[in-house]
């Protein structure tokens, strides 16, 4: 059963998902408190974080910043102020999706739902792709930049895979969009240029660049393979 960390003052909310998420096998948990929360998330293991932004003590943000010392757990954010900024903060800061209140349950499940079979469709194909200079394997969600481990979240990580199992083709914003996020996108939605964005930094290595714009269209990963 997967669990879910909810970390939320709002209790009605929280209650409602909670009630909502049983239903569909999930084991949720709640906190009020992101201290309280985040003690809790160094000592049991989870399988998602629903963070909200506004929050008593610390705001959702720092609570990400912490979050993201010590785990690439799936993360995503909800917002009740609708702003763009918010959401940008929070994609850059390694959020992997967000959502503004008020929402319908079924969306937020359906996006959490569509993390899961990302995750675990990777690792029943488990093919390992060998670049020069950088090592995916999708079995463990390992990433190695020249020979150094390479820190990514889920949907970094995910992003990545597609752009090398299309090594070399040019992708457009809204394949990748559809293909992460199992949904459509409108032309004003920067989340993926965030994330495609966060990932080169990872990636950058001096002399090298995987991922390159093309101009109106969308991105395209070029990667060499190793010579055996």
């Amino acid at each position: 059963m997967k669990k879910i960390l909810l970390i939320d003052d709002d209790t009605k909310l929280t209650d409602l998902l909670k009630d909502y998420f049983i239903k569909y096998s999930f084991e949720p948990v709640s906190f009020e408190n992101p201290v309280d929360a985040l003690s809790e998330l160094s000592r049991n293991r989870y399988d998602f974080v629903i963070l909200d932004i506004m929050l008593p003590e610390m705001d959702g943000f720092e609570t990400l910043k912490e979050i993201r010392k010590t785990t690439e757990i799936p993360v995503i954010m909800l917002t009740a102020r609708g702003e763009t900024t918010d959401r940008i903060v929070g994609l850059e800061l390694g959020a992997d999706d967000y959502l503004s209140k008020p929402f319908e349950p079924r969306e937020l499940l359906a996006r959490i739902q569509s993390v899961f079979r990302r995750t675990d469709g990777k690792r029943n194909v488990s093919p390992v792709f060998n670049f020069k200079d950088l090592i995916i394997d999708t079995a463990s969600r390992k990433v190695r930049l020249n020979k150094k481990p390479l820190e990514l979240t889920s949907m970094e990580f995910d992003i990545l895979v597609l752009f090398a199992e299309n090594n070399g083709k040019v992708l457009s914003r809204d394949f990748l969009m559809q293909k992460v996020k199992g949904t459509s996108w409108n032309y004003n939605d920067r989340s993926i240029d965030v994330m495609v964005s966060r990932l080169r930094g990872k990636l950058h290595v001096k002399n090298l660049k995987f991922i390159k714009t093309v101009q109106s269209v969308g991105y395209i990963f070029y990667a060499g393979y190793e010579e055996n």
